[in-house]
């Protein structure tokens, strides 16, 4: 399975447009040992050739344009190797590059029900995509099942949907219309057939969950919510009246944070993704790097590849 981090930074970017915190202000003037990110979103393969999507960052232009594998075929005057996308959630930053793929006569969207129906009452984007292309939306297996191709082909590879703790989010959680009880977050666990690669997709992750035991004990590598460093990380840098739990993420410091849990597991590759504009991590000389590196993981960039 071919892996290409398209995107590790979490809503926003980095630098995040509008921030001047003290991240975000020392790379914008070279002060900072740090490297610009686009928002996440992930590529995979078990070829190099038909590819899908994990997630649509607002970004996707031009991390498409910076991945020649995922460049217009030489044999068609338009077309595309993508297969599919895949959606974790119905947030932004993971859904808004869906619009910047309505040239494709037809998308193939995985998405838990919960996802379609916050997208559908919340932003009306299926109702606007249908406007420019063919949408087929599909609800994800919950059990480990053949991904197809657009074609409906094998493609190499098996996925299974991961229900997890989740919010509705905001655009819909605010709105007045009643949502119907379903997962509102999912991750992923991809498996090559060939190679029997196996990788963990959780770029949200709200706590830590029983039934991802299975999972952690049976990947080869974990992409993983490192949104933020700190519980209060937001408070202290007098951003945002919240915490990271309260915005469903789980911090990474901490005795309940997500490096003491996922230090001691022997999986080859642990890589954080989804990084917020804030998080320390992002400093490559900064204490909290070293930290997490010293664990033994990986902080997570724009073009890291993984061959599982």
């Amino acid at each position: 399975m071919l892996v290409r981090l398209l995107g590790t930074a979490a809503g926003g970017g980095f630098p995040q447009w509008n921030c001047n915190c003290a991240n975000c202000r020392g790379l914008r003037a070279g002060r900072l040992k740090a490297r610009a990110r686009t928002q996440s979103c992930v590529a995979v393969s078990a070829d190099g050739e038909r590819w899908f999507l994990l997630n649509a960052s607002p970004d996707l232009r031009a991390q498409l344009e910076g991945f020649p594998p995922l460049w217009p075929p030489a044999s068609c005057r338009r077309g595309t190797p993508i297969e599919a996308i895949l959606l974790t959630d119905a947030d932004l930053d993971h859904t808004l590059g869906l619009l910047l793929l309505r040239e494709r006569s037809a998308l193939t969207i995985y998405a838990p029900t919960g996802v379609q129906q916050a997208l559908r009452q919340g932003l009306a984007l299926p109702q606007l995509l249908a406007h420019y292309c063919s949408a087929k939306w599909r609800a994800p297996s919950e059990e480990l099942a053949p991904l197809p191709t657009a074609e409906g082909q094998a493609s190499g590879l098996l996925y299974q949907a991961i229900p997890l703790t989740g919010k509705p989010p905001r655009y819909l959680a605010e709105a007045s219309a009643p949502v119907t009880p379903s997962p509102f977050r999912v991750g992923y666990y991809l498996t090559d057939v060939q190679t029997g690669g196996r990788l963990l997709f959780l770029p949200g992750l709200a706590r830590r969950e029983e039934q991802l035991q299975f999972y952690l004990q049976a990947c080869d590598a974990i992409l993983v919510d490192g949104t933020f460093w700190s519980e209060d990380e937001l408070l202290e840098q007098g951003l945002v009246q919240a915490t990271a739990s309260s915005m469903g993420h789980l911090p990474i410091d901490g005795p309940q944070g997500s490096l003491a849990w996922l230090s001691s597991l022997s999986i080859p590759y642990r890589i954080y993704t989804h990084i917020n504009n804030t998080n320390p991590i992002l400093v490559e000389d900064s204490p909290q790097h070293a930290t997490v590196c010293a664990a033994g993981l990986i902080i997570g960039w724009d073009g890291l590849e993984l061959q599982l």
